[in-house]
């Protein structure tokens, strides 16, 4: 029998907001503290090690050396552990999960435009939309100082950010429900935000709202350009944020499956064949020595998981990519803290050698949430990925898709590999730049909190002044605190030999 589906009023959805903040004031996330007896961060970054390809382990500790922020990326499990017993709302989104400032960038639509979103969705799970909010607003102000950022310009990128979240959410609270799920940014959107914050004062005064008319109807749908993301900035900082922008854009146009064959392979008797640069490429024809399996063997597996991962597509799609063939595939290593989970790329071709398609296939493992919060309905992690990606992002791959390895316990999921896929470059940001940035990743959680929640109770949870924000930069600079000893916890162990590390890799 069907659950029944519940149609509250705007009245009643406002005042369970009202009522979530009685329970819990916007004030209560001040004063974080790490709980007595805290987990060692240490151990729980081992725990998560035993699963991993062992001789990678090192590599993402030599990543995560590098910096504070590096360590922040692949504590994922260690925050989610920290943020267990947090006060929240009772107001539940699909989560993110990992919402640090690097799991933000461009990628191409099913219709061939540039668009900016969340892109990293190992850990979504349902649950309070505080986790995301305060693991973004946390890793602005960690990016802040180790950028060399004064302790007051963290501080103001920070509270920007989680105003631009606020000043969102009380904007798609006043939409329509398919105006949220229509709403996303293109590349045509961020150059008008560019422009205007030269001319334009920092949104969050109260007077103008959120949203301002595209007078170019960028957004073909009506939808606003998301003034809350701009924040002033001199005509110099904004003509480098412009130059930079579009130099990093003309880069992701370019990052094809095109591209990537000319990076990634090399042509052995008139085939392509993807290249060894181990250990971050390893060919499935040198994979023996780490699986213990025949090449041959291997490869009936990975055509065998390529059928089954076509079944879990629409009809359409399925069409589409059996007019590929794979042929040749490898493990490719990728991120932070992603190193060591098994990933591997598959090389497809159509009609001929000069029609490719790239996928990547992830290993996908239970969510560091599932513990701190309740399992996944999902039974399979890939299906859980898949699921929390279509129902927080604007538009999704069309290859999206998810199988069953052929090894008990390991789960993975399937997409296109540099679909015009581009990356912020977060160390190298000013102090404007990260405060545009930050705006831009609170405004984009908010729209992704308000397709998969209830904008109207979240926005009204919040309020109209500034107490949200400046309890979540409260938690922040305590948290960047914390993940600096945590930082520093983890080089001592690597130093002592408890842990292996590989740098520079």
């Amino acid at each position: 029998m069907a659950t029944p589906i519940e149609h509250p009023t705007r009245a009643q959805r406002e005042t369970l907001g009202e009522e979530a903040r009685v329970r819990t004031p916007l004030a209560a996330h001040v004063g974080w503290a790490p709980r007595p007896h805290r987990s060692d961060p240490v151990a729980l970054i081992e725990e998560q090690n035993a699963r991993r390809d062992a001789d990678l382990v090192p590599v993402r500790h030599g990543r995560m050396m590098v910096s504070p922020f590096t360590f922040y990326r692949g504590a994922a499990k260690i925050m989610a552990d920290d943020l267990s017993g947090t006060p929240t709302a009772g107001l539940t989104v699909q989560l993110c999960g990992d919402a640090h400032l690097s799991n933000f960038g461009v990628y191409a639509s099913p219709e061939r435009t540039m668009v900016f979103d969340i892109n990293d969705f190992d850990e979504t799970l349902p649950g309070p939309f505080e986790f995301d909010v305060k693991r973004l607003a946390a890793s602005l102000t960690v990016a802040a100082r180790h950028n060399g950022c004064t302790p007051d310009e963290a501080r103001d990128v920070t509270v920007a950010c989680v105003r631009a979240y606020r000043e969102a959410m009380r904007h798609f609270a006043q939409l329509g429900t398919l105006d949220i799920w229509y709403a996303h940014l293109t590349e045509d959107d961020l150059r008008e935000m560019m422009r205007r914050a030269i001319t334009e004062p920092a949104a969050g005064n109260g007077k103008k709202g959120v949203g301002k008319k595209d007078k170019k109807g960028a957004k073909g749908e009506g939808e606003d350009v998301p003034v809350a993301a701009v924040g002033a900035m001199s005509a110099k900082d904004a003509k480098k944020l412009e130059k930079r922008f579009e130099k990093n854009a003309e880069k992701a146009r370019s990052r094809t499956s095109m591209q990537a064959l000319a990076k990634l392979t090399e042509v052995v008797d008139g085939r392509h064949r993807i290249v060894s640069v181990p250990p971050v490429i390893v060919p499935g024809r040198e994979l023996d020595a780490t699986y213990g399996i025949d090449p041959a063997l291997m490869e009936d597996v990975i055509l065998s998981q390529f059928k089954s991962y076509r079944s879990s597509l629409q009809h359409d799609r399925r069409h589409l990519l059996e007019q590929f063939e794979v042929v040749d595939w490898a493990r490719k290593v990728v991120g932070v803290g992603s190193v060591g989970t098994r990933a591997f790329i598959a090389l497809l071709q159509g009609v001929d050698e000069t029609d490719p398609l790239f996928l990547q296939v992830k290993e996908a493992t239970t969510s560091v949430l599932e513990g701190p919060l309740r399992k996944s309905r999902f039974a399979q992690p890939g299906q859980r990925v898949v699921h929390g990606q279509r129902l927080m992002q604007g538009t999704s791959d069309i290859f999206l898709g998810w199988t069953r390895g052929q090894e008990e316990g390991r789960f993975f999921y399937w997409r296109q590999l540099r679909d015009m896929k581009g990356s912020a470059l977060v160390d190298q940001m000013s102090t404007r730049t990260l405060e545009f940035y930050g705006r831009l990743c609170g405004w984009t959680l908010a729209r992704a909190h308000a397709r998969s929640g209830d904008p109207i109770a979240i926005a009204a949870y919040l309020g109209a002044d500034d107490t949200f924000e400046l309890a979540i930069t409260d938690f922040s600079q305590r948290y960047a605190d914390q993940n600096e000893r945590d930082h520093a916890a983890f080089l001592e162990a690597v130093r002592t030999s408890r842990i292996e590390a590989v740098e520079g890799v």
